[in-house]
């Protein structure tokens, strides 16, 4: 194949795995103070607990309820490598290690000794390793926190691109191991590329699903060795992809990808949310896939950092079509790191911030971030919004998992923008407790009874239903359930008709109906013409 010179295309079925340490890249995994606490607190104790426990592990795994868990995915074997792996994060993530143990001695300080006087002399007592990355402080009601200084975090040792990397293998089904808890140690037919995820001949070879390139240019780019010829072959085809026709049309076309993922075109701008793309391969399941994306997308909107909304492994794939890229702007808290700066270091050139009700304009209308509550476990991340696309005089609302805890705040949204003509609402109302996500990153233990109530919800019906009502919406659209099968291995959620989402969302689509709105919870794929 290399000796011919001729073009070659990533066949469509090329699976592409960003990772970090080997382990499945997410953005708490970029931004380097939750990054180290990820690593002390996450990666090595799962490796510890597996090369201690290996049978324990591969029992668990095996528990459909315990679907999502820390569990290692190896069938209790590989426990050597899986050793060696543990033993070199210790050593190559010494001072990570130290800087996440420094955040905890810094937050047991301040509850020490900040007692609402002025922390300036407690800055003398910051771990030598924070010294110049933090500012102490205190809220309105004297309780001591911190903000992290991310700009200089990123300058620093703490930040390392050597780290990241990308497994390229072929994918025949939906069906995938859940992405966090097991790093990945490489395969037979799986080829590891050691390249930051901003490295220019990554970039070139990401985009050879639609623009080929030659073997030996290809090969050059990425550092593929010669014994490695015949697997980087496996993955290329000579066969270009079938064009799809770019959408010219008068109206405005939505068209739902899975998830919380919609494309929202006019022939004059096309705005993606959330992607989440599957790969194109042979299935009875309909679905839309990266073939069905325009050759460029103008904005793509991102809702909140949870990784089936900002996904590393599509958003990478699809930096090379992509202009603009909007996110909400961050707290400064270390739960809340800021999403511009860990998607300007993997690559993306225009990234922009926005605030609650900040819009800016595009070609027949406009983009307005609205407010977003809940789903955050009551932590203090402001980096969620939800979006008000306006084009040619119609008006979608994508609010993703937005819990609507207070009513009145849609009906103070509805007095700024006016009447909705079509909804999205995600309805996972019965989330995962506050340590799912962020247990990593606690500096002290909660109980049982406290993590449990602090859930990473959606809304349910009753609070759906008043959103509804409030934003006086034509069409409502339940989505981002998690229940198309090539999410599951992110969000390890499979329904029955008894789950508390799939009752409660079937509520909300009765009662509009009943009221004469059009509804649906969507599944798989759906075309919307306004």
């Amino acid at each position: 194949m290399h000796i011919n010179g001729q073009n070659y295309y990533l066949k469509q079925n090329v699976k592409l795995e960003p990772l970090f340490n080997r382990w499945y890249a997410y953005p708490m995994l970029i931004a380097p103070a939750t990054a180290a606490m990820n690593i002390a607190n996450s990666h090595v104790k799962i490796m510890k607990s597996y090369v201690s426990a290996p049978e324990v592990h591969a029992a668990a795994v095996k528990n459909p309820a315990m679907l999502g868990g820390p569990f290692i995915d190896y069938e209790g074997k590989r426990v050597g490598e899986i050793k060696t792996l543990m033993d070199n994060t210790i050593k190559e993530n010494s001072h990570m290690i130290e800087f996440a143990g420094a955040i905890k001695s810094m937050s047991d300080i301040l509850t020490a000794e900040a007692k609402g006087h002025s922390v300036e002399p407690l800055y003398e007592k910051v771990p030598e390793c924070l010294k110049g990355f933090v500012e102490l402080n205190y809220d309105l009601n004297n309780q001591p926190s911190f903000r992290l200084i991310e700009g200089l975090l990123y300058k620093s040792r703490y930040y390392n691109p050597a780290s990241q990397s990308i497994t390229v293998s072929l994918l025949d089904g939906d069906d995938r191991a859940f992405a966090y808890s097991t790093p990945r140690l490489g395969g037979d037919n799986e080829l590891h590329l050691n390249r930051p995820f901003k490295d220019e001949g990554l970039a070139t070879f990401l985009r050879m699903r639609s623009t080929p390139q030659k073997f030996a240019t290809i090969k050059e780019q990425l550092g593929i060795e010669d014994k490695d010829d015949e697997l980087l072959a496996s993955f290329l085809t000579e066969e270009a992809p079938f064009p799809r026709a770019a959408y010219d049309g008068e109206q405005v076309r939505i068209r739902y990808f899975g998830h919380a993922c919609v494309l929202i075109e006019t022939k004059d701008v096309k705005i993606l949310l959330d992607p989440v793309i599957s790969y194109d391969f042979e299935t009875d399941f309909p679905r839309y896939t990266y073939l069905d994306l325009p050759d460029t997308i103008d904005y793509v909107l991102v809702t909140h950092s949870h990784a089936d909304h900002l996904l590393f492994e599509t958003l990478l794939q699809l930096r090379h079509k992509i202009r603009n890229i909007v996110v909400p702007r961050n707290s400064g808290a270390l739960e809340d790191p800021s999403l511009k700066s860990i998607l300007h270091h993997v690559g993306f050139e225009s990234v922009i911030e926005v605030n609650d009700m900040d819009a800016f304009a595009v070609p027949g209308g406009s983009v307005t971030a609205l407010p977003f509550l809940g789903e955050h476990a009551d932590l203090n991340i402001r980096s969620k919004t939800g979006y008000a696309i306006q084009l040619q005089g119609k008006s979608i609302l994508c609010v993703a998992d937005s819990n609507n805890l207070d009513s009145r705040m849609y009906e103070r949204v509805h007095e700024a923008i006016g009447n909705v003509d079509v909804l999205f609402i995600g309805m996972e109302c019965d989330g995962a407790p506050l340590t799912w996500i962020y247990g990593s990153l606690l500096t002290k233990p909660v109980d049982r009874k406290m993590d449990q109530s602090r859930r990473l919800s959606g809304s349910d019906y009753q609070r759906a239903w008043n959103m509804v009502q409030q934003l006086k919406c034509e069409q409502v659209y339940v989505y981002a359930m998690g229940q198309e099968p090539w999410l599951c291995f992110l969000t390890s959620i499979k329904y029955t008709d008894q789950s508390k989402p799939i009752v409660e969302s079937n509520k909300l689509v009765a009662a509009c109906r009943e009221a004469g709105l059009e509804s649906e919870r969507l599944y798989g794929s759906k075309e919307i013409h306004l």
